[in-house]
């Protein structure tokens, strides 16, 4: 029998107040795969990663980490268990340099990487290591919120927008990075509007429209259906 996923969303519902933005999502991420979540802007992508991570006050449906339901747990008891969220405002503390935000976040579980191998990952902090979160650049910025949560022993990375506004450069770096966390054996779901990068380092891709999941395509059919993905995107 196959492994069962490491996270499995079924019916996943979820409301801001009296608006209504997930309808019934349901999908599924396999143990050490990469997924993305492709949609237009207000497809649902990014509140579909707050639900799972418990940050949405009204949802209901069910999302099994590990086969342990968590739809009724707080987002802390969520990342103690192995979920972890960097957010696509990146969430970098202004008054502490890149030292003291690698260190905030406490180890949850066994296995987090140490800040020389955060160091490794993403030399460039190693360099700004007492610069104030004010004086790094965008970059900068997303490799300080992805390396701090690489430090908590999360197994289950909810990536939001992890290149949007950055340099050729430095998306090429963050995907390098992602492959390479993928290798060591963590999974990793990734919101991306920029499916080009997507291509290069999923293994699926998930498609939301109006809250809801529409198509999932695997990364070997991703350039046959080109012109699916664009009508689905607004390409």
């Amino acid at each position: 029998m196959p492994d069962a996923p490491l996270l499995s969303i079924r019916g996943l519902n979820a409301w801001y107040g009296e608006s209504h933005i997930l309808h019934g999502v349901e999908f599924e991420v396999p143990r050490g795969e990469v997924v993305t979540l492709l949609g237009r802007n207000g497809a649902g992508k990014t509140t579909t990663l707050k639900s799972i991570m418990g940050m949405v006050a009204r949802r209901k449906g069910s999302v099994r980490f590990e086969g342990a339901e968590t739809i009724a747990l707080t987002s802390s008891r969520i990342a103690r268990l192995g979920v972890a969220f960097c957010p696509e405002e990146r969430g970098i503390f202004a008054s502490l340099n890149v030292q003291e935000n690698l260190l905030l976040p406490p180890a949850v579980r066994a296995g987090g990487l140490t800040v020389e191998q955060v160091f490794e990952l993403f030399p460039n902090l190693k360099e700004r290591l007492a610069s104030q979160g004010t004086k790094l650049s965008g970059g900068e910025q997303q490799m300080l919120a992805i390396g701090r949560i690489l430090r908590t022993g999360a197994r289950l990375l909810l990536l939001d927008e992890p290149t949007e506004g950055l340099a050729p450069v430095i998306v090429q770096q963050i995907g390098r990075t992602i492959s390479r966390l993928k290798a060591e054996g963590f999974t990793i779901l990734l919101v991306e509007q920029n499916f080009r990068f997507a291509s290069r380092v999923a293994d699926r891709h998930y498609v939301m429209e109006g809250g809801r999941m529409v198509d999932m395509i695997p990364n070997s059919e991703l350039e046959s259906k080109l012109d699916k993905v664009h009508e689905y995107l607004g390409v």
